[in-house]
């Protein structure tokens, strides 16, 4: 019984980084792109929506490709965190703090997510550029963003790091180490794309 239980988590766990990767973490990617968009003024952005919307079967894709997934990545996300835990006699110190960030910007990342969703896209009202620039008028909206983008921006590209170890894609050290590079050069780009869109959501249409 145990050892069915230990291999059905074992699967669990395997979806849950699979998720976080394909298709959250490119529906992330392709969401900061489409708010990089507004770098490029109000219509830039608005049109890049209206590009979105007009995808056939948007809400189907939506549910099936982007909500479920991202529910179980969540939910499931919640509880490894809470049920993990230290192993600071097997691993390096860095190891259990990037361990430890991984935790909390994915909690982090479940409210922002939820509260941006509801602020935008579950408004009642198609999101467009004057919308998005209304909510980031409000300083505490505006931080709150900037939190929200740099913890799943970080908790995307630490994943990919994770994801490349329990997939057996980097199995040595060394590939370890570059990856764990790779992945913090990958966090430093999404934020910086993001808060920059974000900065450029402030200036009036």
């Amino acid at each position: 019984m145990a050892k069915a239980q230990s291999h059905a988590e074992f699967i669990l766990r395997r979806l849950h980084t699979l998720a976080g990767v394909v298709p959250v973490g490119l529906f992330l990617i392709e969401h900061l792109l489409t708010n990089a968009t507004a770098t490029d003024g109000a219509a830039a952005f608005n049109q890049a929506v209206a590009a979105i919307q007009s995808i056939p079967l948007l809400h189907f894709v939506e549910f099936f490709f982007i909500f479920l997934p991202l529910t179980y990545h969540a939910i499931f996300g919640l509880y490894v965190a809470f049920v993990s835990g230290y192993n600071s006699g097997q691993y390096s110190w860095r190891r259990n703090l990037m361990f430890t960030l991984q935790r909390i910007t994915g909690i982090i990342t479940f409210v922002f997510i939820i509260y941006h969703l509801a602020t935008t896209r579950f408004s009642g009202n198609a999101p467009t550029y004057n919308m998005v620039h209304q909510l980031v008028s409000n300083p505490a909206y505006f931080w709150f963003m900037i939190v929200g983008i740099v913890a799943s921006t970080f908790h995307f590209a630490n994943g990919l790091w994770s994801f490349c170890i329990h997939w057996g894609i980097t199995v040595g050290q060394r590939a370890q180490r570059i990856t764990a590079w790779v992945s913090m050069v990958v966090f430093v780009v999404l934020a910086g794309i993001g808060v920059d869109a974000l900065i450029a959501f402030t200036h009036p249409a």
